[in-house]
């Protein structure tokens, strides 16, 4: 039976970070309306809907011009409602999907077309996602089209995958700082793994304070890592709000101007914000070198 999840914090609050302009947020989701785009019956929560126009008002308080909306593991492979609010937003978006298997070629080069940019392994909520053993098949299938693999899993697996990633056609996105234990540091297999494919110069972070630190603003347990990963490719590291935090660890939700916040309290240097908020996005989605429909 699917269990039922909040929705977020309907009062976010305006960050003292002020976003430079194109800022991005690299990792949201839809819901809903659930009438409109039901969810799947094989599913782990029912979230209540958070639609587009909510998505839009929090993006307004935060002052962030661009967003990357991720498929959720409630709505298996089917895309509509990620596609209709890349749609929607007239070029300000990008997607990630998932996809079955045996997607077609053809399908793939229409999601591109549509804004869709990579394709998502959720190792965690696994009903409905993308087998594990089709990783190599899929990243085939994508590398024509210059997409990524993004991964969302619990750190400890990483360093069991990561001869596999390495070896991909194509560039992996490691979704929020790798889900670490945040009570072993950043003395952990996990850490030491995704420290080493990000030197390798073809894996990208997002930073999502939250899924490590469950204590709440101003997520001091996550510092240490976000500037550890940074500091290692500061070219390589994006950052997320995880809108609308769906089954969010500990049960506190966060506001999401606290995350913005968190990045001016882990940073303080204007030109590495920036960089994460605008340069890296920009370069991984491809917002101004590559126009939808082209």
């Amino acid at each position: 039976m699917p269990k039922p999840i909040p929705g977020p914090d309907p009062r976010p609050r305006k960050p003292r970070l002020k976003a430079p302009p194109k800022a991005c947020d690299c990792h949201n989701h839809i819901f809903g309306p659930s009438d409109r785009y039901p969810y799947k019956a094989a599913r782990q929560y029912t979230p209540p809907d958070a639609p587009l126009e909510d998505f839009l008002a929090m993006l307004g308080v935060l002052g962030i011009e661009r967003a990357v909306i991720v498929q959720p593991s409630i709505y298996g492979s089917d895309n509509r409602c990620t596609e209709d609010a890349v749609t929607a937003m007239r070029g300000r978006a990008r997607g990630i999907a998932t996809v079955d298997p045996g997607i077609p070629q053809e399908e793939l080069t229409r999601l591109d077309r549509a804004g869709f940019r990579g394709v998502r392994f959720n190792l965690i909520h696994t009903g409905g996602s993308t087998p594990l053993d089709e990783l190599e098949a899929l990243a085939e299938k994508i590398a024509p089209l210059d997409w990524h693999v993004q991964i969302y899993l619990r750190g400890r697996l990483l360093p069991a995958i990561e001869s596999r990633l390495r070896q991909l056609p194509v560039e992996v996105v490691i979704d929020h700082m790798g889900h670490m234990e945040a009570a072993e540091g950043l003395n952990q297999p996990g850490v030491a793994s995704l420290l080493r494919l990000l030197e390798g110069g073809r894996t990208w972070v997002k930073l999502c304070p939250y899924r490590y630190d469950h204590s709440g603003y101003p997520f001091n347990g996550a510092k240490a890592l976000a500037q550890k990963l940074a500091g290692t490719r500061p070219d390589r590291v994006v950052w997320g709000t995880d809108w609308p935090h769906p089954d969010i660890p500990g049960g506190q939700m966060p506001n999401d101007g606290d995350l913005l916040d968190a990045l001016g309290d882990w940073f303080d240097d204007d030109a590495l914000i920036r960089r994460i908020l605008v340069d890296n996005p920009n370069a991984l989605y491809r917002f101004d070198s590559r126009p939808l429909g082209s």
